[in-house]
């Protein structure tokens, strides 16, 4: 079978919305967080090729499930995360998880309606929050947070891409319910310029992610790991301010990505912002065992 690396799309983790085992994190934590990292690219670039049918690509998905759990070594990107993991004594169950999603990308183009989206990104999302809080022994309890987070972040690229996921994926993260409370459908995403019935749907689900950010505020002084808390300040600054473009400009027509200098900017006073409010804030949560 063709090496799923063949298939990468060049993307990086410098390209992402938010940072990927940045400087912040402790060094000791970055090479499992990038072969993590690796491993959800290579397969989300799977699910989105543009040259594979679906039976290749569930094909590929699943032999980079093989590999992980230790069947197989034909995929780099699944051997060396076994490894990592297994160096750290921790499962695989986020990577499967985060899998299962793009199985469903494979699947499904459409939600019906907010639920269903939200059960896309407890696959594609949450997962990888959980990941990060494992890698450091934070508690469980912090996944409530964790997952608002990680599936604000989510829907916030959903946004930012809808056109392009429409025009090159025939795939719609915007539910069937929220387009018909609008007057709005899937095609009004050809368009160069966004209706205002498809801006109304735009701002509705970018007013239910501003919620699933505030539910994950207090996330930042509840990890018990500084260097994390810090980078998770970081990130919900970015998506804080990509919600904010998103709720004024036109996605389809208009800049609703953070400019180089801006990640720059961000990254600083979401660094500031996060020690301050370790500072001054509640307690963090007690640690649970790496990889129980």
């Amino acid at each position: 079978m063709t090496p799923a690396s063949d298939l990468r799309s060049g993307k990086t983790h410098k390209d992402e919305n938010f940072p990927v085992a940045s400087w912040v994190i402790h060094p000791r934590h970055r090479a499992l967080i990038l072969a993590f990292y690796n491993f959800v690219r290579t397969a989300d670039d799977i699910a989105d090729h543009a040259l594979l049918d679906a039976p290749a690509k569930l094909a590929l998905l699943d032999e980079l499930e093989a590999n992980l759990l230790g069947q197989g070594d034909e995929q780099p990107e699944a051997v060396a995360l076994r490894m990592a993991l297994a160096a750290r004594g921790m499962p695989p169950r986020h990577a499967q998880d985060v899998l299962t999603a793009f199985r469903m990308d494979v699947n499904r183009r459409r939600y019906a309606n907010w639920d269903e989206l939200i059960h896309y990104c407890s696959y594609s999302a949450m997962p990888v929050g959980r990941f990060m809080l494992d890698v450091h022994g934070e508690s469980k309890a912090t996944w409530p947070a964790s997952d608002a987070l990680c599936a604000a972040l989510q829907i916030n690229n959903h946004l930012q891409d809808c056109a392009e996921d429409y025009r090159d994926l025939d795939r719609v993260y915007i539910p069937d319910e929220t387009f018909a409370r609008h007057g709005a459908t899937a095609d009004d995403l050809k368009a160069s310029k966004a209706s205002p019935a498809l801006l109304a749907c735009i701002r509705d689900l970018a007013a239910k992610t501003d919620t699933l950010l505030h539910e994950s505020e207090l996330l930042t002084v509840h990890v018990a790991d500084v260097r994390l808390g810090c980078e998770i300040s970081v990130i919900q600054t970015f998506a804080r301010e990509i919600l904010a473009l998103l709720k004024v400009r036109d996605p389809l027509s208009e800049r609703v990505h953070l400019s180089k200098l801006e990640l720059v900017g961000y990254s600083l006073s979401g660094l500031a912002g996060g020690l301050w409010r370790r500072a001054t804030g509640s307690a963090p949560l007690s640690r649970s065992t790496p990889g129980a």
